[in-house]
């Protein structure tokens, strides 16, 4: 373990990743087995990812390069037992001409249980040799670690915003869920305001729109977000700037249709079950309302 950087406390990580001990992680000894803490670390850097709003693949796609580990040291000081609640923490320590040291930690409260380092080098994918780190990467890392904004959710109308919106929409509705495309286009777009949410280099991550269902009512539907970022800020955040513009316009409440499998997502976000479940283009659908006061 490098010594020149101070062991972590659980204040000093910007993202945590929550973990709760499984039976099948636990060895003889009644503790977890020393080899599933790289496993915890290995999990946490993908929600890091999803954090700062960076579809991995893609974005490596884009700086045509990737990362490679390269080193990865755990220090042990105190053991975690099945059915415990874990964190663990990751934050980006330093990043040199071509190496990225990522800064591991678990926590049970706020007890550190272990910590360590994950060295990572950017390559070139095709002879895996080294490159520096592009400079809008390098940012992106040091924009997260000091608190800004990973989203810029844009609103607008179809003809501004559909270019972005249509990709997403027919990669979640048509292709991953099996929607007739023609169903998904019902002719509302021209009169709706559509969001977009964008990433810090104008990947756009997920989409959705709002319409008037009656006078002071308003709708918000085609709501999708990427598969690699479900989980992350990006439905929210849309979302938000959804509600936002009802209320601007006038509206007294919003509803929506809301797939069963996300109707605790905005049942979370205060918005009330309306009606019996029913089924929609061969989905199980839930009416929800929010009152806009």
């Amino acid at each position: 373990m490098s010594t020149d950087i101070a062991a972590p406390m659980r204040k000093d990580f910007r993202y945590t990743e929550r973990h709760r001990v499984r039976w099948a992680e636990v060895d003889m000894q009644h503790i977890v087995f020393n080899a599933h803490y790289l496993m915890y670390f290995d999990t946490a850097v993908a929600g890091y990812w999803r954090a700062m709003a960076m579809p991995y693949h893609e974005t490596m796609h884009a700086m045509a390069g990737d990362f490679y580990a390269r080193k990865a040291t755990v220090e042990y000081e105190a053991s975690a037992r099945y059915d415990d609640v874990l964190h663990t923490g990751v934050r980006c320590a330093r990043i040199g001409n071509s190496s990225l040291l990522l800064q591991c930690a678990v926590f049970r409260d706020e007890q550190r249980l272990v910590h360590g380092e994950l060295v990572y080098v950017f390559a070139d994918p095709k002879t895996q040799t080294s490159k520096p780190v592009p400079a809008l990467l390098r940012e992106w890392f040091t924009a997260f670690e000091r608190g800004e904004a990973m989203i810029n959710v844009q609103r607008g109308d179809w003809a501004t915003l559909g270019a972005h919106a249509e990709p997403i929409r027919r990669a979640v509705f048509t292709q991953e869920q099996g929607i007739d495309a023609a169903l998904d286009a019902d002719g509302a777009d021209e009169d709706a305001l559509h969001v977009v949410a964008f990433n810090r280099i104008g990947t756009a991550l997920g989409t959705g729109r709002l319409t008037r269902q009656a006078e002071g009512v308003g709708k918000i539907g085609r709501m999708a977000v990427v598969a690699s970022l479900r989980g992350s800020s990006v439905g929210r955040q849309m979302l938000d700037a959804l509600v936002t513009s009802a209320r601007q316009r006038g509206d007294r409440r919003v509803m929506l249709h809301a797939q069963a499998s996300a109707a605790g997502f905005y049942r979370r976000l205060g918005w009330q079950p309306q009606g019996a479940p029913f089924v929609e283009v061969g989905i199980e659908h839930q009416e929800m309302v929010l009152a806009l006061g």
